[in-house]
């Protein structure tokens, strides 16, 4: 059976959010992809990601963090990809649908943030640790998150360009402040957006492997045996 792709709209805290889901048979997990810096569930590199993802029987929610009116302000003054609280909050809200349907209910979530995005995912991850189990981040901004690193306890996963050397300063310092599991991961050669050759492909094994390491579906509970 072939993985389905379907297209969506969500409500979310008083907005209606555009999202492309793929499910593949008899998923693992759910990874829920936050987009930055003007980025959309369009963005070529996130989607080549999920791809790979999908091929390791990952789940992989694409949605937009803006509606179309807001990514026209945000074009003219970019000030909505750097709002981390209104980014979080609609991240969270998505964990929150994603867990709600049907076929990815009970899957454990992860969250895979992208410059601006990954604050936000991170932001996410706090509020909600009980839903989100794990957290990769692609030449993100995680000291964007402020405060709120602190607080998140889920394995967490930085992946820096070697040729991004104010990012990746940015990287090491919240990873000292990062509560849970953290691992910086710095590709060589790579800029901020991982165009170099081969490079945006060290991205995708990275992420696959430490969400198939920590997206780990609880056991069923059992039932007890009858007494006679």
């Amino acid at each position: 059976m072939a993985a389905t792709e379907t297209s969506v709209r969500i409500p979310v805290v008083g907005v209606v959010l555009d999202a492309d889901v793929v499910v593949p048979p008899n998923p693992r997990g759910v990874v829920l992809f936050a987009h930055g810096s003007g980025s959309g569930r369009h963005s070529p590199r996130n989607r080549y990601v999920a791809g790979e993802l999908q091929k390791a029987g990952l789940a992989t929610v694409l949605a937009d963090l803006l509606t179309a009116a807001e990514e026209q302000v945000d074009e003219r003054t970019g000030e909505l990809r750097f709002d981390i609280p209104l980014l979080a909050v609609r991240v969270a809200a998505l964990a929150d649908w994603v867990t709600d349907q049907e076929r990815t209910a009970g899957l454990p979530v992860g969250l895979f943030g992208a410059s601006t995005g990954a604050a936000a995912a991170l932001v996410a991850a706090a509020a909600r640790p009980s839903t989100v189990a794990a957290v990769v981040s692609r030449g993100g901004r995680p000291d964007l998150a402020g405060e709120f690193l602190r607080l998140v306890r889920q394995p967490t996963l930085l992946i820096v360009g070697g040729r991004d050397p104010a990012v990746l300063d940015l990287n090491r310092q919240a990873a000292r402040l990062l509560a849970g599991e953290v691992r910086l991961e710095v590709v060589p050669g790579a800029s901020h957006l991982f165009a170099e050759s081969g490079t945006l492909e060290q991205v995708a094994r990275l992420a696959r492997d430490w969400f198939a390491r920590h997206l780990v579906r609880s056991p069923e509970p059992s039932n007890p045996p009858e007494r006679s």
